[in-house]
C-alpha cells in the first residue's frame, strides 16, 4: 500500500510538470556491502523546470511554417506530456499521445502502421541516446527532412544522422558541436525560427532576382533576332544594351537579393529539397516577360518611325530609353503572388527605391549629358517623345501587374 500511495504521488507530481527525484537512504558498516540494495525511502522532490521565455511564440511559427516539433526526453511521460502543452508542441497535455522509449522498437521491426504512429506523435519519454537515433532514423524513413536538436556525447549519432544536426552553443558539449552541422549561440528556438525564414527569404530572393535579370536579357535577345531576321534597323546597339544591363540590370538586382522577403513567408509549408531554384512556371514567366519586353522597343520604333515622322537614328534612341525605363520598374512585377498592390516586399525594401532613383538618374543622364548622349546615340528628346518613352516603358509594369492580381498563391 505505501508503494502503490508513494507511485501515486510521483505521479501527481509528474502530471503537474515537475521533473519527480525519489531520495532514499541506507546506513552501512561494511564498505564492501552494495550500497544501492535495501534502501530506504526518504521522499520526492518536484523540480519545476518551465519551457524558456518565448518557446510557445517559437513552436507557433514553426507550425505556421508547416514544421513539426517533436519533443523527445528522458523525462517521465506525465512530465513530458504536461511541459509540452506548456510548450504549445500539443494543444491539450491531459489528451496528447505520448510514446515511452520501452515501446519503441528498432526501425527495422517497424511496419507501416507503427511508422505512422511514430510520424503522428509529438512527444516521446524516458527515451534513451539509442532510441534518439532510431527516431531520427524513423523520421526521415515517413519522408520527413529531419532537424534534430541536442547537446550532450550521447546525442553526437542522432546529430550526426539528422538531415539537420543542430548543437547548442552554450550548454553543449565539444563532440555535439563538432558533429552537428550548425550550432546554436544562444541555445534558443527563436533562432532555429530565424534561420528557416532567412533560409527561405535568400531561396526567394535568388529566385526573383534570376526571372528579373533573364526576363529582361531575353526580351534584348528577342528585340534584337526578331529585327534582324526581318532585315529591319536594330532596335538597340551594342553600346546601349551594355548600358542597360549595367544600369537597369545590375542596381535593382542587387536590391532585390538582399530584400527582407514577403511577409508570408512563414505561413507556407516548407519546399521540397529537390525543388529547383527556376520551376516550370518561373521560366513561362520569363518566357511572358520577355515578349512583352521585346514589344517594347519594336512598338516604339515603328511609331517614331512611322507615326511621328522620325529618322531611324532618333528611333533607336527612344527605343533604348524605353527599353531602360521598363527595365527599372519591372522590378516591382517581382512581388509575391497575391501580396499587396502598393505594399509588399518589394515596396516595403529601401534598397529597391535606392536602385530606382540611381538607375532613372542615369537612364536621364543618357538623355541630357551631351558627352554620354554622343556615346549612345541619343538625340535631343521632344516632350511628345518624353510621353511616348515613358508611357510605352510603363507597359511591362502594368501587364505584370494585372497578372500579379488575377493570381492567387
Amino acid at each position: 500500500e505505501a508503494r502503490a500511495a508513494w507511485t501515486e504521488t510521483a505521479d501527481t507530481l509528474a502530471a503537474e510538470g515537475l521533473r519527480v527525484l525519489a531520495l532514499a537512504r541506507r546506513d552501512l558498516d561494511d564498505p564492501e556491502a552494495d550500497p544501492y540494495a535495501d534502501l530506504e525511502l526518504v521522499g520526492l522532490v518536484g523540480l519545476y523546470d518551465p519551457p524558456r521565455a518565448g518557446v510557445r511564440e517559437a513552436v507557433a511559427a514553426c507550425h505556421r511554417a508547416g514544421v513539426e516539433v517533436v519533443m523527445v526526453t528522458g523525462d517521465h511521460p506525465a512530465t513530458a506530456r504536461n511541459i509540452a502543452a506548456a510548450a504549445g508542441i500539443v494543444e491539450d497535455a491531459g489528451t496528447a499521445g505520448v510514446i515511452a522509449g520501452h515501446d519503441l522498437r528498432e526501425p527495422e521491426r517497424m511496419d507501416h502502421a507503427a511508422l505512422e504512429r511514430i510520424r503522428g506523435t509529438r512527444v516521446f519519454a524516458r527515451v534513451s541516446p539509442a532510441q534518439k537515433l532510431d527516431l531520427t532514423a524513423d523520421f526521415q524513413e515517413t519522408g520527413a527532412v529531419v532537424a534534430m536538436t541536442g547537446d550532450g556525447v550521447n546525442d553526437a549519432p542522432a546529430l550526426k544522422k539528422a538531415d539537420i544536426g543542430v548543437a547548442m552553443g552554450r550548454r553543449g558539449t565539444d563532440v555535439a558541436k563538432e558533429t552537428a552541422d550548425m550550432v546554436l549561440t544562444d541555445d534558443a528556438l527563436d533562432s532555429i525560427v530565424a534561420a528557416i525564414r532567412y533560409g527561405r527569404t535568400v531561396f526567394g530572393n535568388v529566385r526573383s532576382l534570376m526571372v528579373y535579370l533573364l526576363s529582361g536579357n531575353l526580351g534584348e535577345i528577342m528585340a534584337v533576332g526578331a529585327a534582324a531576321a526581318a532585315g529591319l534597323t536594330l532596335p538597340l546597339l551594342p553600346l546601349q544594351i551594355l548600358f542597360i544591363n549595367l544600369v537597369s540590370d545590375v542596381f535593382p538586382a542587387l536590391a532585390l537579393g538582399v530584400g527582407p522577403g514577403s511577409g508570408r513567408l512563414m505561413e507556407r509549408p516548407p519546399r521540397h529539397p529537390d525543388t529547383p531554384i527556376m520551376e516550370r512556371v518561373h521560366w513561362l514567366a520569363c518566357g511572358g516577360y520577355g515578349l512583352v519586353f521585346a514589344a517594347r522597343p519594336l512598338s516604339v520604333m515603328a511609331i517614331a518611325q512611322h507615326g511621328m515622322g522620325l529618322d531611324p537614328g532618333t528611333a533607336v534612341g527612344l527605343s533604348f530609353l524605353t527599353f531602360g525605363f521598363a527595365r527599372l520598374w519591372h522590378v516591382f512585377n517581382m512581388r509575391a503572388a497575391g501580396s499587396g498592390l502598393l505594399d509588399n516586399e518589394i515596396t516595403r525594401n529601401p534598397w529597391v527605391w535606392v536602385a530606382l532613383a540611381v538607375g532613372g538618374l542615369l537612364m536621364l543622364a543618357a538623355a541630357l549629358v551631351p558627352g554620354l548622349t554622343g556615346i549612345l546615340d541619343v538625340q535631343p528628346l521632344t516632350p511628345a517623345m518624353w510621353m511616348l518613352v515613358l508611357g510605352a516603358s510603363l507597359v511591362p509594369l502594368a501587364v505584370g501587374q494585372t497578372v500579379k492580381l488575377g493570381l492567387r498563391e
